[in-house]
């Protein structure tokens, strides 16, 4: 059954979808300031935002960067925040959606008085994971540094969020979900925003 609004053929809408990197959109981000992290954290994004944090540092203002991301390769992530912290402006980071595990590092990157989220945003703490296959040699390696990762994450999550290492052990053994205002009262966001005005 259609509604009878609806438009009565059963064409798919072919109309295309706005490209974040096309050039209006691309000019219009520059122009206020804006990274947006969406999707998957990789190489290609650390990347893309590394060039925009370093572009944007050129020049005077807040960088308002927007997390929405179910995270993805440790390093990559490791980089976006470094990157955050280094550019040496006061970079503002929005969470909105999910902000999950690299993504959860990334906006970590931000000092705790500047980082936000939406109020239907959902955080995701979890210890780092592995896949590797090879010599029992290699996966002793790997596995040593799966531990020596989750250690260096669990200590930069407990600094940034005021929570006892103990806690972030036990809290991450298992996925850790958290919604907005948790998230805001366990410190891995100052405040909860639901408009530009509030930050």
């Amino acid at each position: 059954m259609r509604r009878a609004d609806e438009d009565s053929d059963d064409k798919e809408d072919k109309s295309p979808r706005p490209d974040p990197q096309s050039t209006e959109i691309a000019k219009a981000l520059y122009k206020s300031r804006t990274v947006l992290i969406f999707g998957e954290v990789d190489m290609k994004m650390a990347e893309r935002v590394t060039a925009q944090l370093l572009a944007y540092a050129e020049s005077d203002g807040d960088i308002r960067v927007i997390v929405n991301s179910p995270g993805g390769h440790v390093e990559s992530g490791d980089t976006i925040h470094d990157m955050i912290r280094f550019v040496g402006n006061k970079v503002k980071v929005i969470g909105t959606g999910w902000v999950a595990s690299a993504g959860a590092h990334i906006f970590l990157g931000a000092k705790k008085e500047n980082r936000f989220c939406l109020p239907f945003t959902r955080f995701l703490l979890h210890q780092p994971l592995g896949g590797v296959r090879g010599q029992a040699s290699d996966i002793t390696i790997e596995a040593e540094e799966i531990l020596k990762m989750r250690a260096r994450l669990i200590k930069e999550i407990a600094d940034e969020t005021g929570q006892p290492y103990e806690k972030v052990v036990a809290d991450t053994e298992r996925n850790f979900w958290m919604g907005a205002e948790d998230a805001v009262k366990y410190g891995l966001a100052a405040k909860v925003i639901t408009n530009a005005n509030d930050i």
